[in-house]
């Protein structure tokens, strides 16, 4: 069980891709770069879909925070739990 949980406020994202470009998993493939990718959705953490960010695969996250740095508009979140 991890110590934090990814939330994405839809309300407030504009689907500009820049936490899809700066996670590091997901750097990892070349198809993210533009922010729009992948085509694989098992091998990511979040990408763009329907214009806005969608958390596909949470257990890949390493909890970095990059994504919620790279938001300009605050609709990502990590929050820690206590367990």
């Amino acid at each position: 069980m991890k110590a934090y949980e990814l939330i994405v406020h839809e309300e407030k994202c504009h689907g500009c891709g820049n936490c899809v470009v700066s996670c590091p998993v997901n750097a990892k493939l070349p198809e993210t770069w533009g922010g729009k990718g992948p085509y694989n959705e098992e091998s990511v953490v979040i990408l763009v879909e329907n214009g806005t960010v969608k958390v596909v695969n949470p257990e890949l996250c390493g909890g970095c925070g990059a994504c919620v740095e790279a938001c300009p508009v605050n609709a990502i979140e990590l929050r820690f739990k206590l367990i």
